[in-house]
């Protein structure tokens, strides 16, 4: 997708990448994060064959991180970038891979969905970092686009594999 900087570093979508994901969207398409789009009912996502029970841990603990940006979010809009870094970190960044069973899951995984997940990971711990910054300096925008990098990690992998 196109990405255009302006003084402050701050990497912004172009209007041209926001209306090419927005038409592929609305034509029943999921952008890919690498330059594709795929089918709304995923067939072109590699099936990662999981036992049952880690098919289930992985599921609890992806929907964890989801209400973990939810939780993010919603400190952010109360201007609460210490609670956002402390969510940041401990649910989603490298302090919390131990919690998530990050070591049995592992190697289970493809190459490429661990790679994805472990910049994921390490993202979020950046975030935490920036974030608590703008807690002293008051600019948000280095932190929403960190957190940006999180999101961005997970529609990755959520576009390229599933597990059912």
């Amino acid at each position: 997708m196109p990405v255009i900087k302006h003084s402050g570093g701050i990497a912004v979508l172009s209007v041209l990448g926001v209306l090419t994901l927005a038409f592929g969207m609305a034509n029943g398409q999921q952008h890919s994060g690498a330059g594709h789009a795929l089918s709304a009912d995923g067939g072109a996502r590699q099936l990662v064959a999981l036992p049952p029970p880690m098919a289930g841990h992985m599921l609890a603990n992806m929907r964890d991180h989801l209400q973990a940006l939810h939780e993010i979010h919603d400190a952010l809009a109360s201007n609460d970038t210490d609670g956002a870094a402390r969510i940041a970190e401990q649910r989603l960044g490298m302090t919390s891979l131990a919690s998530h069973g990050a070591e049995h899951m592992a190697p289970m995984m493809p190459a490429q969905m661990r790679g994805i997940g472990a910049s994921m990971h390490a993202a979020a711990s950046r975030f935490a970092v920036v974030v608590k910054d703008a807690g002293v300096t008051g600019e948000l925008r280095p932190a929403l686009a960190a957190l940006g990098v999180v999101s961005g990690a997970c529609v990755s992998c959520h576009s390229a594999f599933r597990i059912r």
